[in-house]
């Protein structure tokens, strides 16, 4: 009785923090090529049609998705294919290229092969180029503001980024190569003197700087002010410089984009249902970074969803990186640990939290020592004469 009045207690304190925010709303950027669809004609190009038939291309899939190709009155079919035949391409492979990406047919030769040069600049070779075009056609037939992209290539190169990890910029980041390349230069400044005026070593800069682009380079499109705005608000909330380090590492750069009115409402509820004060709570966001990007519902519906599988607060406090675990993952865990004997509120919630293979890689050694027997049978009895 006491436990369920306990848990009721922490349920209400935290349902008194709850303030419901709107998500985001995002809008996704279609691909964009060199080339205008502003015309008005509703007659398709027929020899586009023929020529894109000869490819085994299901012109109807190209008219639901992408009608306005059909509509050009120029377009480049047989030198698009015969631009992927020369790196090795088969006739099916350049079929699927140009049924998933039909704006290819629209980009000028000449455009297409100023493309092939700059993909070439960070690809081993023709096998590996058309490997990655295949893939992601749209990434590479987005032929425009060509001179800026290489630019930004050869500065990154600059910087001593390896090619593959350009090379998958240019699949997953292309935002990054719109940029003005002297902007990137300048955010890249900005996230050193940060770093070094943090307390970070100089031997370090150029490894830290490295890794942080290389698992977040969407970081260059944020703004210098932002980057600037972040770190005053965490000083303003008392960490010291040496935690902001630990933050900015753990995080992977997504701390300059958090806003600091949301960081701010989870701060305020985390040290409400932790009961902590101000130091004790800079040390678990230093050990869990979710108490900063997780809004207030998600954190209070993940930790009503462990009290509720009879967790306690002060558990959580020990190992706060449960809070990463959805209520769902954390319901499923319980349940395989329980078929072990293994009570999970009796104990540390170290055997709960990490990644899915670690997890289930930690279960079947608790498994294996469950079923391992007792006594070795092989083994001589000592017995007395």
């Amino acid at each position: 009785m006491l436990q369920k009045v306990l848990i009721r207690s922490q349920l209400c304190r935290l349902c008194h923090f709850r303030k419901t925010q709107a998500a985001p709303k995002y809008k996704p950027l279609p691909a964009c090529c060199a080339y205008t669809t502003d015309r008005q004609s509703d007659q398709e190009n027929k020899t586009t049609v023929e020529k894109l038939s000869t490819f085994l291309v299901d012109v109807r899939k190209i008219r639901r998705v992408k009608g306005w190709v059909l509509l050009e009155d120029e377009t480049y079919v047989e030198e698009t294919a015969s631009f992927l035949k020369e790196l090795g391409a088969s006739k099916t492979v350049i079929g699927s290229i140009l049924e998933r990406c039909p704006e290819a047919i629209v980009c000028c030769p000449a455009a297409v092969d100023t493309e092939k040069k700059l993909w070439q600049s960070v690809c081993k070779n023709k096998e590996e180029l058309i490997r990655l075009i295949e893939q992601f056609p749209e990434s590479f037939f987005t032929v425009k503001d060509q001179e800026n992209r290489k630019l930004n290539v050869e500065f990154f190169q600059e910087l001593g980024l390896k090619n593959v990890v350009i090379s998958r910029f240019l699949i997953t980041a292309s935002a990054i190569f719109q940029n003005p390349v002297e902007k990137n230069k300048q955010m890249i400044r900005i996230l050193q003197e940060s770093y070094l005026n943090l307390g970070g070593s100089q031997a370090n800069a150029r490894v830290w700087l490295l890794k942080l682009l290389s698992q977040n380079p969407f970081i260059l499109l944020d703004s210098s002010e932002a980057v600037k705005e972040t770190l005053k608000f965490l000083q303003e909330q008392g960490f010291t410089n040496l935690e902001m380090l630990q933050l900015l590492s753990k995080l992977k750069g997504f701390l300059f984009q958090l806003h600091p009115g949301s960081v701010q409402n989870s701060i305020s509820f985390s040290k409400n249902a932790f009961e902590c004060t101000d130091h004790d709570l800079r040390q678990l966001v230093v050990n869990c970074p979710a108490l900063l990007y997780y809004p207030v519902p998600v954190l209070e519906e993940r930790i009503q969803g462990l009290l509720k599988e009879g967790v306690s607060i002060a558990q959580i406090r020990v190992s706060p990186m449960v809070l990463e675990l959805t209520p769902q993952i954390v319901q499923y865990r319980i349940k395989k640990l329980n078929s072990l004997g293994y009570r999970i509120k009796d104990g540390n919630l170290s055997n709960l939290i990490g990644t899915k293979k670690e997890f289930e890689a930690n279960f079947g050694k608790m498994q294996a020592k469950k079923e391992r027997p007792l006594f070795n049978p092989v083994a001589p009895l000592n017995v007395e004469e």
